[in-house]
């Protein structure tokens, strides 16, 4: 929103005008106009929204492929070695003698190796069953197997071993699931065994969840967000608090808050150099000082007193060339301030995003994970069933995932529209008396009627950056064991993020134009470009003084978050009675 104002504040005061070629009934007329909101609007990027709405057309035939000819239901229920579904009527495979088997009373998906699950060419190399429940306790032996299928009714191994051939079957080491069988449990919505093994489990679940090697670390970082997240939802709910209350701290005090901020970076600095210098000083002078560590120590502690007294100086000599700078950054938080009092619902418009893009992301998920199982099941040599993919499906994969970056994108643009064009109607409402009921709805009505090709456009931009973004990660992934194409690599891909970051903030500041003028995106584009130019100094100085005061208040959130955590994992200290049992003191 600070961008929005900044672009519409450097020479408002002075009736700021620009030359424009407007496109009417084919004739070039140049006229001179005022930066203000257009009474009478048209469409913008016409051919682009086409375009986009031809994309979408796309995307929904490969979902309705994705769901005729997938099978969402493998996934879901799970399906054995032999290409039977679990808990379901199968149909029989060509070739595959146990395929076709009824699953009704077998919901459960149980694999013979569940401690030694491997991936080999993208398929699981444990055989896998479909039995009608889990076994509870760890079964040691073939007697133990055949004692729970006679009394659970649940076979662990292959169909057509018959029960009482358990023991007597040379085979049956091969047949039967490898032993110990450690104790497992089904979870809801989630028709596998999972073992309840530690180590076991550690292995199920980095398998079946990743099917990559390099997921176990996500799956570790997920089970450590699901065994604090009593933690992590009080810490939300906490930094939630502190940006409401530094809100209003920006509300009431802009200039104390902003100058006490700004004394608190220069203390801290100067307290921190100090400290470091005299740390140097102390370990240099002190006799005790003889080892090669200590002497290590002591030069890394004039590096760290040098680099930090380079940058204080620095930021010291900042704040003295621009101190006079500093009164627009306290206008620019006024004028945000009362945009807010005026619009307070933009303070959730990132919540309504967040959740559109959760019901977007949920559905392409749920598309992906169809058209992954879009295949025709085909016997292989020991009997089993292996579901061979169709052909298209990786092109069809691909125009997905475009799919998916450029929906994303183009939902965070309408947003940055929607901001712009409701902080434009409160700002260029000079009537306090008259002000706009509904801003948001407003703006929402004249980006849904005029400008969502401009919304198109620029995050079509954005997704073409993207893309090789994400190719040239995955490919630095691939070749990190060479040096060399490690390094061109990354370079390639700072450039690229370099040239994104760019183009996000220009399109931005077209978007605002867009919103103002009611231009096309390049013309917006140019006419930002122009503006940006002719006040470089004075928003590169607001916008560095803008963007430093914002990430004090965001450290100043996070470090109340840490201290709150800090306190609380003091107070859960464990705690032991006294002798007398009167009193309770921390146990040391």
């Amino acid at each position: 929103m600070t961008d929005c104002v900044l672009i519409m504040q450097p020479e408002q005061p002075n009736g700021y005008q620009h030359q424009r070629a407007l496109q009417d009934s084919g004739d070039s007329i140049s006229e001179l106009q005022e930066w203000r909101p257009v009474a009478y609007r048209k469409c913008t990027d016409t051919l682009w929204l086409l375009f986009f709405c031809l994309f979408w057309a796309g995307l929904m035939f490969i979902s309705g492929y994705a769901v005729v000819a997938g099978a969402a239901e493998r996934l879901v229920l799970g399906y054995d070695s032999f290409g039977n579904i679990c808990g379901r009527k199968n149909t029989p495979v060509e070739g595959a003698n146990l395929s076709g088997l009824d699953m009704t009373n077998k919901k459960y998906v149980f694999f013979l190796n569940s401690c030694s699950l491997e991936i080999q060419s993208l398929r699981i190399s444990s055989l896998s069953l479909c039995v009608s429940s889990c076994p509870q306790e760890q079964l040691n032996s073939l007697e133990d197997l055949q004692s729970f299928a006679r009394n659970n009714g649940s076979f662990l191994c292959i169909y057509n071993l018959n029960v009482s051939n358990y023991t007597l079957n040379p085979k049956a080491a091969q047949l039967c699931p490898t032993l110990p069988v450690p104790p497992s449990k089904s979870f809801p919505l989630f028709n596998r065994c999972v073992p309840q093994n530690p180590e076991c489990y550690s292995k199920y679940a980095s398998v079946l969840i990743s099917m990559v090697n390099e997921m176990d670390v996500f799956h570790r970082i997920l089970s450590g967000i699901l065994a604090g997240r009593d933690t992590v939802i009080g810490l939300s709910v906490l930094a939630l608090a502190f940006s409401l209350i530094l809100v209003l701290a920006f509300r009431f005090i802009q200039t104390l808050l902003i100058h006490t901020l700004i004394a608190l970076v220069v203390f801290g600095l100067l307290f921190i150099s100090g400290v470091l210098w005299w740390l140097h000083y102390d370990y240099r002078n002190d006799p005790s000082t003889e080892l090669e560590t200590e002497k290590e120590n002591v030069k890394f502690l004039l590096g760290y007193a040098i680099f930090s007294t380079i940058v204080t100086v620095v930021l010291l000599s900042l704040i003295f060339v621009l101190r006079k700078r500093l009164q627009f950054a306290v206008q620019l938080f006024r004028i945000v301030d009362k945009i807010i009092g005026r619009i307070p619902f933009l303070l959730f418009q990132p919540l309504w995003t967040f959740l559109i893009l959760t019901v977007f992301w949920v559905f392409w998920v749920a598309v992906l994970l169809s058209l992954g199982t879009a295949g025709t099941a085909e016997s292989t040599s020991g009997g089993q069933v292996e579901y061979r993919a169709l052909s298209g499906i990786c092109y069809m994969a691909w125009y997905h995932f475009v799919g998916l970056i450029w929906t994303s994108e183009f939902i965070l643009a309408c947003q940055q529209m929607v901001i712009a064009g409701a902080v434009v109607t409160c700002y260029f409402n000079r009537n306090k008396n008259n002000p706009s009921p509904h801003p948001v709805l407003s703006s929402i009505s004249v980006l849904f009627c005029y400008h969502l090709g401009t919304a198109v456009k620029g995050s079509f931009l954005i997704t073409i950056l993207r893309i090789p973004r994400i190719v040239l990660l995955y490919l630095y992934n691939i070749l990190n064991q060479k040096k060399n194409a490690k390094c061109l690599f990354s370079c390639c891909f700072c450039c690229v993020c370099c040239q994104e970051s760019c183009l996000r903030y220009f399109n931005q500041h077209a978007y605002t134009t867009t919103a103002i003028n009611g231009t096309n995106f390049c013309t917006s584009a140019k006419d930002a470009v122009c503006i940006l130019a002719r006040n470089s100094a004075k928003l590169a100085s607001i916008s560095c003084l803008g963007d430093f005061l914002l990430f004090l208040g965001k450290t100043f959130v996070s470090q109340s978050n840490k201290l709150t955590e800090g306190q609380n994992h003091r107070s859960t200290t464990p705690f032991q009675d006294n002798e007398d049992g009167t009193e309770l003191q921390p146990m040391t």
